[in-house]
């Protein structure tokens, strides 16, 4: 991230008071914040409401940086989350990458644009993180897992090593998976579940060990 050049938020909801805490205590200056009304951003007054998203087409994507402040704690947050990343970037745009002062991060570790590292993360040697994704308060990565882009990592998630996540998957509050196992593109790993074994793409994992009734092959306990 280059930090020279100031940053516009995009969003205004609970996930961007998250990230409005990073940045302040990043030190990190700030033009202001489009949302899709100024009320929205009342949380932190402090910046200035710029207006809606088109906006930031009146800004030099060379004197700028942003922030996809859009949480993803839905199948359609994130789908708002992936196609404002995606918007932008063809555009030119570049999204600062955000980690935040408590979290502990390897040497080694790999962020792509627009990761954001939260309060108590911990990030082992040789993770890669995608583009645009969250690894959420206090969840842990270990060694040499590489997560997908626009992939949401939630608060407490344990992943052991050599996990690999694909694309759009979102691993929910308190879940854990044991080393080596794979998960597919676009899966629901639910809150609390316990990953033992690799996990296909579009599947949902609730957490116990049988699987569910025929007929619905797309949603499986494990």
């Amino acid at each position: 991230m280059s930090k020279d050049r100031p940053l516009i938020i995009i969003g205004a909801g609970g996930h961007a008071a998250v990230l409005a805490e990073i940045i302040k205590l990043r030190n990190l200056p700030v033009v202001g914040v489009v949302a899709l009304n100024e009320q929205e951003i009342k949380g932190y007054p402090e910046y200035p409401y710029l207006g809606k998203d088109e906006e930031i087409d009146e800004y030099d994507p060379a004197t700028i940086q942003l922030v996809n402040a859009v949480g993803a704690v839905s199948v359609e947050k994130n789908a708002i989350r992936e196609q404002l990343f995606h918007q932008f970037t063809q555009k030119g745009y570049h999204f600062a990458t955000l980690i935040h002062p408590s979290a502990v991060v390897a040497s080694t570790a790999t962020f792509k644009e627009g990761a954001q590292i939260m309060a108590g993360a911990i990030i082992q040697p040789n993770v890669v993180i995608g583009h645009n994704t969250i690894i959420n308060t206090g969840a842990s990565i270990d060694h040499d897992c590489e997560i997908g882009d626009n992939v949401h990592i939630a608060p407490r998630a344990t992943l052991s090593g050599n996990i690999k996540v694909g694309n759009k998957t979102h691993i929910g509050v308190g879940a854990t998976l044991i080393q080596g196992i794979t998960v597919g593109d676009e899966a629901m790993i639910c809150a609390g579940a316990i990953v033992i074994r690799p996990i296909a793409s579009q599947r949902k994992v609730l957490g116990s060990y049988k699987r569910l009734a025929q007929g619905n092959d797309k949603n499986e306990e494990i």
